[in-house]
């Protein structure tokens, strides 16, 4: 069942904090210009420090605003199918961020900078898992081209405004604005990608070439990606004047159809995938999150698609373990894990439904069970630090200060180690990791007013250390500030 986080997203950014040598979070290498990771390297495609600096501006804003979608599985999943794409999109050696919004609309959304965007909305719509990863390839191929900073028609010193603008009035559209935040983006782009709401023809057709290429050479069969809009145009036929927000931006014409048709057809795929079993199971997910307060509804609807039977075994388990009967949901997972023992997912979801159920124990025992086939695996982890946090406050720290210096811009995290630092007594570094969740999303002022804290914490406990790491912390947190500002 998704996770019942505070309203917080993952990430990757690489920002970091400097712990005692018992227990330090890597450091990364930093832009000197930028202030923030650079994603510039020899590819003439990558993000350029001002499109990074304004996209991760951008995400701490939409964190601020946006429902956010909480479930670590469903966000495993969707990196590791972009990370499967990546080497196949012309991104270089960049790692793009993923976000999921809480959202029954059909909607996806690249940001410059490397910012991806999924609403649950696109996992209910697409029924198989060609049509999700036809959307991602897409976003991905905007990316790779820079089609937001090749869209500029001005100076060099209009594009950082023109771009803010533009992401402003994004921001507003994606966090549920609609058409008054199109409408904002629209104006702010008449002379930085023309005259087209986001992307111009041309640019969609390059993001479904890239894309089509990368789907197929990622194994996909790129007809899927005909198959899904025709889907939407079906769909917008039906909804006449009020079209899905992935529309608004992507306009699907007959013509692009059949451009995408032709060029799916000169490309070859030797060895393609099947239909993921994983894939069912995270829409299962998703169709489980929209319908939260009507579970049936989400079985009902998932009956009515051709799924794995699986599918259905696995989404009547979330089912029960939110109406209480834990054994019953347990029983079905395990049955299940052991039809398909190389799915991690499902021995995952058994350590969440455990723990919450408050069987700490025996989600500790469950998640160490499958971090030990499966190394690293996210899922398992945070339910592993935070059911430690209910039995061994030390445990919790080791295990979330090492996840924390791999997924440096999650909040996620940052939430829990505050939470495992003050347990464990380490009162100034947990104000720090506090002070990290709040700036990552978007609560600049308030981040600022917590590095005070640790500050004073730190200065009365001697600690030195992270008296010095705070206050570089300080002086970084007011220059995202004045980034943030240009929204």
């Amino acid at each position: 069942m998704p996770r019942r986080f505070p309203r917080i997203a993952i990430g990757a950014l690489c920002l970091a904090l400097a712990l005692p040598a018992t227990a330090q979070w890597t450091q990364p290498q930093w832009d000197s210009a930028a202030g923030l990771p650079s994603l510039a390297s020899g590819d003439s495609h990558a993000a350029s420090g001002e499109e990074f600096r304004l996209g991760r501006a951008w995400l701490r804003q939409f964190r601020a605003r946006a429902p956010q979608w909480q479930d670590p599985i469903a966000q495993h999943y969707v990196e590791s199918m972009v990370t499967r794409l990546l080497p196949h999109s012309g991104l270089g050696g960049s790692q793009p961020l993923v976000t999921l919004v809480d959202s029954r609309q059909l909607n996806a959304f690249a940001v410059p900078g490397g910012i991806i965007g999924v609403n649950a909305g696109l996992f209910v719509f697409a029924e198989e898992e060609a049509a999700m990863v036809s959307v991602l390839a897409h976003e991905l191929g905007h990316l790779s081209q820079r089609h937001y900073a090749r869209g500029q028609a001005r100076t060099e010193q209009t594009q950082v405004p023109a771009m803010a603008a533009m992401l402003a009035g994004m921001l507003i559209a994606a966090a549920g604005g609609g058409e008054a935040g199109i409408g904002v983006a629209m104006g702010s782009q008449a002379a930085f990608i023309q005259d087209q709401l986001a992307y111009s023809r041309r640019f969609e057709q390059e993001a479904d070439r890239i894309g089509l290429q990368a789907m197929a050479q990622a194994g996909y069969d790129p007809q899927a990606m005909v198959r899904m809009f025709r889907a939407m145009q079906r769909m917008a036929s039906l909804q006449g004047g009020n079209p899905p927000e992935f529309l608004l931006t992507h306009p699907v014409t007959e013509s692009r159809i059949s451009d995408t048709q032709d060029r799916a057809g000169q490309l070859a795929v030797p060895s393609p995938r099947d239909d993921d079993l994983q894939y069912h199971l995270v829409r299962a997910r998703a169709l489980l999150t929209i319908h939260g307060q009507d579970p049936q509804q989400a079985i009902n609807r998932l009956a009515q698609d051709d799924v794995p039977e699986a599918a259905r075994h696995y989404l009547g388990a979330l089912v029960e373990a939110r109406r209480g009967n834990t054994d019953t949901a347990l029983a079905s997972l395990d049955a299940l894990a052991r039809q398909e023992p190389d799915l991690g997912l499902l021995p995952a979801s058994a350590a969440e439904v455990a723990f919450d159920a408050g069987r700490y124990d025996d989600a500790i025992e469950r998640s160490r069970r499958l971090l030990r086939l499966m190394p690293g695996h996210l899922p398992a982890t945070l339910v592993l630090g935070e059911a430690l946090l209910q039995r061994d406050a030390d445990g919790a720290w080791r295990v979330l200060r090492e996840l924390a210096e791999q997924r440096h811009e999650d909040p996620q995290v940052f939430a829990l180690l505050a939470q495992a630092a003050g347990r464990s007594g380490r009162e100034a570094w947990g104000h720090l990791a506090r002070a990290e969740q709040l700036q990552l999303n978007g609560r600049i002022s308030e981040a600022i007013r917590q590095l005070e804290v640790a500050r004073q914490v730190a200065e009365r406990e001697g600690d030195t250390g992270a008296a010095a790491r705070i206050e570089q912390r300080r002086e970084a947190f007011i220059g995202y500030r004045e980034t943030l500002e240009k929204f």
